[in-house]
């Protein structure tokens, strides 16, 4: 798998690369309790809401449209 991402990096542009870095990151963080927890749909809506109270100018996306997570997917996660 290593010299996949090598490979990757080598051929595709920036925007590859710092998606890949990205993912490097982890898949856990730090919640605001001190409990390490992995990242997952609560997650990335906190992010989005914490920009979108930044003035990021975004928008949550409304049930059932296209992209937003589906019931399941929300029930899922709340598991």
């Amino acid at each position: 798998m290593v010299g996949m991402k090598k490979r990757v990096k080598k051929n595709l542009g920036g925007a590859m690369k710092k998606r890949i870095k990205r993912r490097a990151g982890g898949d856990t963080h730090v919640t605001k309790s001190g409990a390490t927890a992995n990242k997952g749909l609560w997650y990335n809506i906190n992010k989005k809401k914490q920009r979108i109270a930044s003035g990021s100018g975004e928008k949550m996306r409304k049930p059932g449209s296209k992209g937003a997570p589906t019931a399941k997917a929300i029930k899922q996660s709340q598991a």
